[in-house]
């Protein structure tokens, strides 16, 4: 437990000064994200600068420094029965919050339990001047203009070093249950979004090889009820299927050489009919697809689907990997980028090209 803050504020002044660039990173859990690094840049680590600065079980909130680890957080928070109800996913044990929020990376409850972009209450952060810039606060609350901390969620840290974040923390379910069925692909879609649509304690719904999983959580009078009336045979150790799916580590993932590619679109599209193997989660919103190909192919797709898609890992990382943005966000995007690091020295290219 350390607040070396001081350090990766001199180092920040040092590259602003001397016109140097950076790549932030902490566990250096996600360097299969975005472009690939820029390999002249220094490295700024922060995967020191850990510890929890301020946590009230009794308030639901939680303040950690970025470099903190995802376990020990979730360790804390376990002997007071909360839990993160964004479910971070632990790619490796050095995973950290802080890279987490960069990445804007949730589990399977997403779409009932909010994704981390929700729970984040405020930030502290390293501007490109190296400003040390307090945002938000430990309450919720309306805000006016750019909501600064949220815009961290998926900058990749390009805006900046995150250096502190406060998080809004949930009591964990009184029980949980897991039901399993076969179901074709063409079926499940239908199937997930009518099971979402009712009042029941659903808080994941998945497909992959065939079989639709089904994660009821909340009071147990509720989710014993719910598996009564519902289709499904109750999974063993459905716990185990949920965290190896939070954490990337199931079967799915394992295949380390296909590219794979992340379709965020409407839950009710329709799957494509391309070669290669699919995975359904968030209840039709989120498809993580394996398989060859191109993003000036797969952007199509994505689109007549009501979304993007993005190149999550593997395949040509040279190019950009993120869907394309229409000419008046990009606009936008480098305004924000100019704002908070008008030398550009943060990971240059890491998320866009032209970023």
């Amino acid at each position: 437990m350390a607040d070396i803050s001081r350090q990766l504020q001199e180092q920040v002044l040092h590259a602003s000064n001397s016109g140097q660039k950076l790549n932030i990173t902490g566990g250096n859990t996600k360097a299969f994200m975005g472009r690939k690094a820029d390999t002249t840049a220094n490295i700024l680590d922060v995967s020191e600068h850990t510890g929890i600065v301020d946590y009230q079980p009794v308030e639901l909130v939680l303040t950690v420094r970025a470099g903190t680890r995802v376990q020990d957080i979730e360790t804390e928070l376990a002997e007071h029965h909360q839990t993160l109800h964004f479910e971070p996913p632990q790619i490796r044990t050095n995973t950290t919050i802080g890279g987490t929020l960069a990445c804007n990376l949730s589990g399977p409850s997403r779409p009932w339990a909010g994704s981390v972009r929700d729970q984040v209450l405020g930030i502290r952060l390293l501007n490109g001047k190296g400003e040390h810039l307090r945002f938000g606060g430990q309450v919720m609350k309306n805000v006016a203009g750019y909501d600064v901390s949220r815009l961290q969620a998926g900058a990749m840290g390009t805006l900046g070093v995150i250096t502190e974040i406060s998080l809004k923390v949930m009591p964990k379910p009184a029980a949980s249950m897991t039901l399993i069925q076969d179901m074709d692909i063409n079926e499940v879609i239908h199937y997930m979004n009518s099971r979402a649509a009712e009042p029941k304690p659903i808080t994941a719904a998945c497909w992959v090889d065939g079989k639709v999983y089904l994660r009821l959580a909340g009071a147990r009078s509720a989710v014993e009820a719910t598996a009564d009336k519902w289709s499904g045979k109750v999974m063993e150790n459905g716990d185990a299927l949920w965290r190896s799916v939070q954490d990337m580590k199931h079967e799915f993932f394992s295949d380390s050489d296909t590219p794979l590619w992340r379709f965020s679109v409407s839950s009710t599209a329709t799957n494509p009919d391309i070669d290669g193997q699919w995975f359904i989660d968030w209840a039709g919103a989120q498809r993580w697809f394996q398989g060859a190909g191109q993003l000036n192919d797969m952007e199509p797709l994505a689109q007549a689907m009501g979304g993007q898609v993005s190149l999550f890992k593997g395949g040509d990382r040279s190019g950009d990997v993120m869907h394309r943005q229409p000419d008046a966000l990009k606009a936008i995007q480098r305004r924000i980028k100019s704002a908070f690091d008008p030398e550009g020295i943060f990971n240059p290219g890491r998320l866009y090209s032209w970023l």
